[in-house]
Formats: C-alpha cells, structure tokens, sequence
C-alpha cells in the first residue's frame, strides 16, 4: 500500500493523468465544433450529444477524485428526499470554502446520473479556459460579468433556453459569489453590520439577486432547491494538487431539499429567505465543528464504473501513440527530438500548474476582496 502511495505521487504519473486529460479534452472540444451545425436540424439531439461528450470531460476529474485518490463521500440527507435525487431538475446552493468543493459537487452530480447536463453560474472568463471552459459553452453554461445592470437580461436568457432541457439536470449555484478567505469573510461582515444583517461565522453574505434571478427564470421547470453544505473530516484542507499526489480525503455533505414554490417570488422577500437560509447553513457548519458530523441519518450514495471506464478508454487510446513515439525518441537519440520533447512536456507541465492555479484559495477570485461596501442585493 505504501508502495502504491508512493508510486502515486511520481510527477510521471501525474503528467500521464495531465496528458490524458488535456490531449482527450481538446478532441473532444473538436467534436462539440463539430456538432454545431446539428444546433441548426435538430437542437434536442445536438444537446443529447453534447451531454455525453461533456461527461467524457468531467467524469475523468472524478474519476482522478474517486478512484486514484480513493476520497469518500458521505451524504447526510432525508431518506425520502434521497429517492429523488437525480429524478428531477434542481437548484443546488453550496456553500465555496474549498479548493475542491466544485470537484466534489461533480462526484455527487456523477453518483446520480446528471453530471453530463449539470450546470453553473460562471463567471465570464472561464468561458475562455481550454477543456473546461470550452466545453462548458456548449452545454449551456450561464456566464456572468458580475455586473448587475449587463447579467440581468443575458443570465436571464441563458435561464430561460434551459426550460426546454431534453434531460434531467442540476444547477449548481454558489451564492456567496467567491471562495470563502479570512479577509473577505471580514469585509462581508461589515457589510453584513451596516445592512442590520446577521453575521455569519463560516459563510459570506450570499448575493441575492443571483439567486432570485435564477429560481424566477427556472421555476416550472425546477422542483426544488438541494440546499447543501459540505465540509472535510479532521479539519482537512484539500486540493486538487493533493487529489494528484494520492492523498485520500473524506467528505460530508449535508442535503435539505427544498420544494421551489416555498421560496418567495417577489425579491425582496425571496433576498430575506436566501439570508435566513445561510443563518441556518451557519448553524449546521457549527454543528459540524463541534460533534463531527451533520445533523440528520447517512447515506453513501455508490460509485457508478463510468467515469473509471472512460478514463481507461481514453488512456488506452492516447497512451499507445505517446509509447510509440518514446520509442523512436530513444531508438533515434536526436537532439532536436530531445529538445522538442523537452520543451513539450514542460509547456504542458506549466499548463497544469497554471490550471491548478486556478483552484487554489490564495489565487482565487478578487471579488469581494475590495475594502469597500459591497452590494450584496
């Protein structure tokens, strides 16, 4: 076992996860290219196909946090509430205070058959990210600038072109609109004190108009809110370099579900219930801190092959070419080659680091850094 740890954490090891990733992910982006004049004969069907081939994508993150990692996921929910996950269409609101939260909101999107056609509010620039971003455009990722009087009308649209979805979906809503950080949470209290709001411990004040905006352009298309607050066993901090190296974590996530016509339709009244419900996701985090675990009984929801098949499959796929052309490395002994192939794997090995960048708290987001008053209406 500790020789399997050790292999694991080998940089070759992970460059061949890299390189499948990357190399599988930009064929891929080729192939949603490719069914964009299908958009035009028939819609329902380009999406069927961009679902599965958004899935070849995602799935392999899951699969690097699932089965090379070995992370285990438990899930405190309503047993009655449990039969329908998966079975209809929803607004998930999760809390953003790890570098992995997005990851594991994948595996549970995986674990109920609906991460191909799951979505996210986004922000703008990941739309221009290789593989993920790319792929994201074509499966009808709404993309916002975080700025109010432009999002209005186009996050709008983009909600709207979602009520005809040809398949079950969850939408993956973070309200806090950036990753929780010391020195964000500080500011956000303060406003949260200028605005006679209560303070939270764990969370940012949510931004309300976000949410409003996405459960009014769902509604009769959506049949709940899945509130969910997830956290990590012995105060671990995961990332996705540690997901890389090996490292096994657990995870714990707590799921109310929510019946959309409870929630408000005017804004003003549907703000205050998003506020009281990140008061209530306060107290479960404290709960958490205190006994260890999250109110409520436990499922464990089982992992589905797919996402380790398809791994396999585009492994064994690019691999084979990658070994012929060592081959002929080593066979020739080139200069030009070795220098070639020098340059190469450290261009991708930058590209990784640059991607990994991307998920690190101390890298994230500057919304919400800014020591001003913050609107968060």
């Amino acid at each position: 076992m500790a020789l399997l740890q050790q292999l694991k954490s080998q940089f070759v090891c992970q460059m061949i996860i890299w390189y499948v990733f990357l190399v599988s992910g930009l064929i891929i982006n080729l192939l949603q290219i490719c069914t964009l004049p299908l958009w035009l004969v028939s819609k329902q069907l380009a999406r069927r196909i961009n679902i599965r081939l958004g899935y070849c994508i995602s799935s392999q993150m899951v699969a690097a946090l699932e089965w090379w990692s070995g992370t285990e996921c438990t899930l405190y929910t309503d047993p009655k509430s449990y039969l329908l996950y998966g079975n209809e269409n929803a607004i998930v609101v999760l809390n953003h205070s790890h570098e992995i939260d997005f990851l594991c909101g994948w595996t549970f999107c995986d674990r109920f058959g609906v991460l191909g056609s799951s979505k996210v509010l986004a922000k703008k620039e990941l739309s221009y990210v290789p593989v993920i971003g790319w792929m994201w455009y074509f499966l009808e990722i709404v993309f916002c600038k975080r700025k109010w009087e432009e999002d209005r009308k186009t996050v709008a649209q983009s909600l709207q072109n979602l009520r005809d979805y040809p398949e079950n979906y969850w939408f993956l809503l973070f309200c806090e609109g950036t990753r929780f950080t010391p020195k964000k949470h500080q500011i956000s209290m303060q406003v949260a004190e200028s605005k006679g709001l209560p303070k939270l411990k764990y969370h940012l004040l949510p931004r309300t108009k976000g949410f409003w905006i996405t459960v009014q352009n769902l509604r009769g298309t959506v049949a709940a809110v899945y509130d969910s607050t997830l956290n990590f066993r012995d105060n671990e901090a995961p990332n996705l370099l540690g997901i890389l190296n090996g490292r096994k974590y657990h995870a714990d996530l707590y799921v109310r579900r929510i019946p959309l016509e409870l929630i408000p339709e005017d804004e003003a009244e549907c703000a205050a219930w998003l506020h009281k419900l990140y008061q209530e996701k306060d107290s479960f985090q404290e709960h958490y801190t205190q006994t260890g675990r999250f109110p409520g009984p436990t499922v464990s929801p089982p992992q589905r092959p797919w996402a380790l098949i398809n791994w396999l499959f585009w492994a064994c796929l690019l691999l084979y070419p990658l070994g012929l052309l060592l081959a002929q490395l080593i066979s020739t002994a080139s200069i030009m080659t070795i220098l070639a192939s020098v340059a190469i794997c450290s261009a991708v090995s930058l590209g990784v680091r640059w991607m990994i960048g991307q998920t690190e708290i101390d890298r994230s987001s500057s919304y919400g850094n800014k020591e001003v008053p913050l609107n968060n209406n």
